[in-house]
């Protein structure tokens, strides 16, 4: 306990002499930096002159310090821009892929341009609501219908080439069977050779060609039109290219683009002649009574 006490003595004036000393040397630099006379500022810039160059290693931590604070507040910046712009390009990606759409979507209104109601006209556009739901879509449904004009049978294309035939049409809507239906038939004429034959739909976007008169005639590649044989469809109607399948039968390539039916263009073709007396065809309805009057003179 004396040494302790004894201790504690020795250090205690120590410790008050010191406080003291620093007290008054921060109470005279102070002092001296608040006094403003041209003999103390000299004074005070040698005094910077002379310490503040051997201080520049004790300041380099604090200066690393600052710049990898300033470095990483940099970095978040950066990465905040970083994700703007990835945000930024995400949505110029949607913009662009709306923008492609509706050029394609322009582009094939441009090629019907004659998107009317007027039932005296050639033909009448419609939109296409819904698909069969298959992968081959084997029929669509448009927003037109008899209040239209529309009738079963008709020709119906997408601007480019034929797609298929109205089959079934209610007061608003109407079916469109394609041609790549396993129910669809349509005559074709191949050119240039001018071979006839029947396009039969199989399920599948490069449907079959049966019945050809002459195969050797034909070669992948010819042009694939509507014949207009049984009037149901009009002639010349382009419906694609005759391809080589794999399974060695010639096929046709649909010109009509399967893949985005958007609008569908649908042909008022013109009525056939009704046949009201079959027997007018051999013969005229007054031959008989010429003959007779003839076998009496």
């Amino acid at each position: 306990m004396a040494n302790d006490r004894n201790t504690e003595d020795y250090f205690g004036p120590i410790r008050r002499l010191l406080v003291g000393i620093l007290v008054f040397t921060l109470l005279g630099i102070f002092l001296v930096w608040r006094i403003d006379t041209p003999r103390v500022e000299r004074f005070r810039l040698a005094v910077i002159d002379r310490v503040v160059p051997s201080f520049d290693w004790a300041m380099a931590p604090v200066t690393g310090m600052a710049n990898l604070i300033s470095d990483f507040q940099s970095y978040q910046q950066l990465a905040a821009q970083n994700g703007d712009l990835r945000r930024e390009l995400q949505q110029m990606k949607a913009w662009k892929e709306a923008a492609l759409q509706l050029e394609q979507e322009n582009a094939k209104l441009l090629g019907l341009n004659n998107v009317r109601l007027d039932p005296e006209l050639t033909y009448i556009t419609g939109v296409v609501l819904t698909d069969s739901g298959s992968p081959f879509r084997q029929s669509v449904l448009l927003n037109v219908g008899a209040r239209d004009g529309l009738v079963d049978g008709w020709p119906t294309m997408d601007g480019i080439g034929l797609v298929g035939r109205i089959s079934g049409v209610g007061e608003k809507t109407a079916r469109v069977i394609l041609l790549t239906d396993t129910s669809s038939r349509i005559p074709i004429t191949i050119q240039p050779s001018g071979q006839r034959a029947i396009l039969g739909g199989d399920n599948t976007l490069n449907p079959p060609i049966e019945f050809l008169e002459n195969a050797d005639l034909v070669r992948p590649g010819d042009r694939v039109v509507t014949s207009g044989d049984g009037g149901v469809f009009p002639a010349d109607l382009l419906v694609g290219q005759v391809a080589l399948g794999n399974d060695r039968r010639l096929r046709v390539r649909l010109s009509a683009d399967y893949e985005r039916l958007e609008f569908l263009r649908v042909l008022r073709s013109r009525p056939n002649d009704g046949i009201t007396d079959p027997g007018s065809l051999l013969a005229p309805a007054d031959a008989p009574q010429t003959a007779q009057a003839e076998t009496d003179g």
